[in-house]
């Protein structure tokens, strides 16, 4: 019977019990009762383990390569310790060892249950995650993980040594996978960490992995995979890879700590090669300058020549026969981005052929300017407070939608990311939307001056036409005046404020973090120091404006090398920042500002469009008035006509202003002036579209402010002081006010 008993325990099937661990009724009889419970157990844990064999076998045929080395293993531990203990009781009872057979010639069956005891929970608690294991189709290596060190979280040593040892079986292949990921940048065809484009897979990383890590897995990966597919000149040094492949070796990911340390080391050198090898400081320079040239038209003359071209464009097209040629497209677009640049500085610029607009209501045929009624901007003026939409300006430059992009290749795009070109495109339609109107008012200025100089050759000192027309042509000419001055006036504040104080400002201020950050790393690199960087020398200069940090000694140099690290998601979040920056000070992400600029720029260009309609002069030629009343005496409908056109625009105009400056006022003393919640306010009122790619770039709050946000506060309060510099609107307009009230009569009243 004891020979049967041993049988059953190694696996194999016995008259004993029938089909499960119940021992057969016709040896019931024979047994004593402490006999059969005895059997009865050990019947249970031979169920147990033929059970968790079975389930090995059928584990061993997944292509799952995490499942087969789990049953591997599993069963190299049954075989190793559990069978090897069958094998070692039965070789006692053949040798009539005396711990196990009494008086030379009896077993007892409880000696055997006592000996197989200890496996009654490791093969319970291995039947439960074979059953767990069988009951998903498919398991990601992620979960897997996770779900083996959750079970090795127990305070039985065996159960937990077991689930130890497997979940260490599966983390090395995933060790291994994630060498071929890191270090070659290969992925498998079969349970791959990556995408073809080379983002991470869900289910992919245990939880053990911490999040910082899961970036730097992510960044290093896609960088050695990029640089593999490029077939680029250098390729990582073999010196390194078997270092990071020790590395890799030595450390597994559920001792969370020295594995960061391991990623976060073989990111540092990942990085620095490519920054010395691959993209280096001067192509992100050129990058960072070509962006703020021709998308925050720091180039001037190339900006003011590209809104002369598409004005061109328009106009022949509007001129031109019905047919093909009266349609613009993006090729016509395209055409005139290179006329533009001739005779500019941007003729010779190679970074003009990474320029190309889009349409993305595709081709279009030009229409004049709308000159109706504005009753659309006094409903945006009342309603501004409750604007909670995004507003566009990419559709005021052409009268349709146009965005500028940038083709980012291979290896800039490790800098640069679609949300920041998006960004970029944003502040284009803005910033061109500014200056095409101050260019159109500016003409419109013009116009008129050259229309009075030629008046004046006949009418003298006065305006002409007879008693009762000339005090109203009188006020006519007067209103115009004030109107192209008031816009004139605003339009180049607001544009000066925005190119100089935050514009420049920031880009300065960028240019001088990004260029202390690659000195900083080139002397890590050849272990010498600058100028400034000695004991006893002079310390560099601040550029004006800019809030670059003083050089530092020789100490906190030496700390700084140690601790800080130079790649390129630093240099992204320096980037990030200065767009930010520029989003909060151009205004651009404050809701409630945005909409009333955009209403302004569409007043301007409705005078300047009304303005050029009347052949540019806002008071009508006393021949051509008099000729209309041709047997009445009308003389005098059409100045009426316009002067009631001019005061409405010039009212409209005042209530923006007004609404403007109070809004700005406000803003300053609100949290969301910060450049984080700004640009989130900003990013989170934009399109489906839009919102899309920007979301990726916006960084959590954090209860610390961001260098820079204080300087981007004191930008607005600048603008605040140029557009109330002689008290127009804190004094005066609010003492017209109470005269339009009646305030000041009803005071004099009681007085």
């Amino acid at each position: 019977m004891i020979a049967e008993v041993l049988l059953v325990l190694a696996g194999h099937s016995s008259s004993l019990f029938l089909t499960d661990h119940r021992v057969h009724p016709d040896f019931v009889s024979l047994l004593h009762p402490g006999e059969q419970q005895c059997l009865e157990s050990l019947g249970h844990i031979a169920l147990r383990y033929r059970k968790i064999k079975n389930a090995c076998a059928t584990l061993a045929r997944s292509p799952s390569r995490y499942i087969s080395a789990l049953s591997s293993r599993l069963g190299a531990i049954l075989k190793d310790e559990y069978e090897n203990l069958v094998v070692d009781t039965e070789a006692k009872v053949l040798r009539r060892d005396s711990s196990l057979v009494a008086a030379g010639s009896f077993v007892p069956i409880s000696s055997i249950r006592a000996i197989f005891a200890e496996w009654d929970a490791p093969l319970a608690a291995l039947e439960a995650l074979v059953d767990e294991l069988k009951a998903e189709e498919h398991w990601h290596p992620g979960p897997l993980i996770d779900l083996l060190i959750s079970r090795s979280n127990t305070g039985v040593y065996r159960v937990a040594s077991i689930h130890a040892r497997l979940s260490e079986a599966v983390q090395r292949v995933w060790i291994t996978q994630l060498q071929a990921y890191l270090i070659h940048g290969t992925l498998a065809t079969i349970d791959p960490l990556a995408s073809k484009n080379y983002a991470l897979v869900d289910g992919s990383m245990p939880k053990c992995v911490s999040t910082q890590s899961r970036d730097s897995i992510a960044y290093v990966g896609r960088a050695i995979g990029t640089v593999k597919d490029a077939k680029w000149e250098k390729q990582f040094p073999r010196s390194v890879i078997v270092d990071h492949t020790k590395l890799l070796d030595a450390v597994l990911p559920q001792d969370r700590y020295e594995f960061d340390r391991v990623i976060g080391e073989i990111r540092t050198t990942v990085s620095e090669w490519l920054w010395l090898n691959v993209l280096t400081q001067k192509d992100i320079e050129v990058a960072v300058d070509s962006l703020a040239n021709y998308f925050l038209i720091r180039n001037g003359e190339f900006a003011l020549s590209l809104i002369r071209e598409l004005e061109r464009l328009t106009i022949s097209r509007l001129t031109g026969r019905s047919g093909p040629t009266t349609m613009i497209r993006e090729q016509d677009l395209h055409l005139a981005l290179l006329r533009s640049s001739l005779g500019t500085t941007a003729q010779h610029d190679p970074s003009l052929s990474h320029l190309r607009f889009h349409l993305p209501s595709g081709p279009l045929r030009p229409l004049l300017p709308s000159l109706a009624h504005a009753g659309t901007t006094r409903n945006i003026s009342t309603s501004v407070s409750i604007a909670n939409e995004y507003t566009s300006f990419d559709d005021l430059l052409l009268g349709t939608p146009l965005v500028l992009n940038y083709s980012v290749s291979w290896p800039l795009d490790l800098f640069l990311h679609a949300s920041d070109l998006q960004i970029y495109a944003a502040l284009f339609a803005y910033l061109s939307a500014l200056r095409k109107t101050h260019t159109r008012i500016h003409a419109c200025w013009t116009g008129l001056s050259n229309a009075q100089r030629a008046r004046r050759r006949w009418t003298g000192l006065g305006e002409g036409g007879t008693a009762e027309d000339l005090t109203v042509r009188h006020e006519l000419l007067r209103c115009g005046w004030g109107v192209v001055r008031d816009m004139t006036w605003f339009l180049d504040t607001l544009l000066g404020y925005v190119m100089t104080d935050v514009v420049d400002t920031e880009f300065r201020r960028m240019k001088g973090a990004l260029l202390g950050k690659t000195a900083q790393l080139t002397r890590q690199m050849t272990g010498t120091q600058s100028t400034s960087d000695v004991a006893g020398g002079p310390p560099p200069t601040s550029t004006s404006g800019s809030t670059i940090p003083p050089s530092h000694s020789t100490a906190s140099t030496a700390s700084a090398s140690a601790t800080t690290h130079l790649d390129f998601s630093t240099l992204r979040g320096i980037h990030t920042s200065y767009l930010e920056r520029l989003l909060t000070g151009s205004l651009l992400a404050n809701p409630t500002l945005t909409p009333i600029i955009r209403a302004i720029l569409e007043v301007c260009e409705r005078f300047a469009a009304q303005v050029e309609r009347w052949g540019g002069d806002v008071l009508p030629a006393l021949l051509f008035e008099g000729s209309i009343a041709a047997g009445g005496d009308r003389v005098g409908e059409m100045v009426e006509e316009r002067r009631a056109i001019v005061a409405e625009i010039h009212e409209t105009l005042n209530s923006l202003l007004e609404a403007f400056y109070e809004q700005l006022s406000e803003s300053t003393t609100q949290q969301p002036f910060s450049a984080t919640d700004a640009s989130k306010s900003m990013l989170y009122n934009m399109s489906t579209a839009s919102a899309s790619g920007f979301h990726t770039f916006v960084r959590p709050k954090r209860g610390k402010r961001l260098e820079g946000d204080e300087e981007v506060r004191r930008h607005v309060e600048r603008l605040l002081l140029r557009l109330d510099f002689n008290g127009e609107f804190s004094k005066q307009r609010i003492g017209r006010k109470r005269r339009e009230r009646g305030e000041e009569e009803i005071l004099k009243g009681l007085s």
